[in-house]
């Protein structure tokens, strides 16, 4: 372990350590995005998938699984500020003006989007997985206690404020990722002229599949089309 800590005290252990939570929580999310399509399958399909997540014998790998997740995230929320704090600290503020400038879209909305993204991911916790908040009613269960996904997902994503702040997050999450996921094969040594072209294609297939995939659910309930 007292390795780890001296390697995280330099400058490339934080973005190494970044860019390995950084991607194993876009791995979580693209795992989660495919499960939560099964929307459109059906009501019996999601119930189920969401019954298998919460059996017993499944227990283990869910407990594994968010485990893991919530210490990526916590390591990855904190490498962030502590380098955007050194950024900030060693830079001139010429140079700083600059490479704004030079920055885009996504680059610059990474410290707006991540403190968004995290209020947005707490509520989406609280309302759909505990359902300590529930602006549409009662969070409802299926006869075995696992929750009914299908009815909480339709009857949540009815209410139009909720699936609007969704969507902006989710748009939110998008540019984040995209940034992120550009950033951080180059932290891990992908950084070649002769790849950039793929890397940079590669980003924007994955995270504008994360956002259409996504934000099709919030739009296919508020049409109609989900009910």
């Amino acid at each position: 372990m007292s390795w780890f800590v001296s390697y995280y005290r330099t400058t490339v252990g934080k973005k190494v350590v970044m860019a390995v939570t950084g991607i194993l929580l876009f791995l979580f999310v693209l795992g989660h995005m495919a499960g939560n399509l099964q929307i459109f399958i059906g009501k019996d399909q999601l119930n189920a998938y969401a019954a298998a997540l919460h059996s017993q014998s499944f227990a283990p790998i869910l407990w594994t699984v968010r485990v893991v997740m919530g210490l990526s995230l916590i390591l990855h929320v904190v490498a962030s500020i502590q380098l955007t704090v050194h950024s900030w600290n060693s830079r001139p503020q010429k140079y700083a003006k600059i490479r704004y400038r030079e920055a885009n879209i996504a680059a610059r909305t990474m410290i707006l989007s991540g403190p968004i993204i995290a209020f947005f991911l707490i509520y989406h916790i609280l309302q759909l997985t505990t359902g300590n908040i529930q602006p549409s009613g009662e969070f409802a269960l299926q006869a075995s206690g696992a929750p009914d996904a299908y009815t909480n997902v339709v009857a949540g994503f009815q209410v139009w404020w909720v699936s609007l702040g969704y969507i902006v997050a989710v748009i939110l999450l998008g540019f984040h990722f995209y940034h992120g996921l550009w950033s951080w094969t180059q932290t891990l040594g992908w950084d070649h002229p002769k790849w950039n072209g793929l890397r940079r294609g590669l980003a924007t297939f994955f995270c504008v599949a994360i956002v259409i995939g996504d934000i099709a659910i919030p739009l296919a309930v508020l049409a109609g089309w989900i009910k």
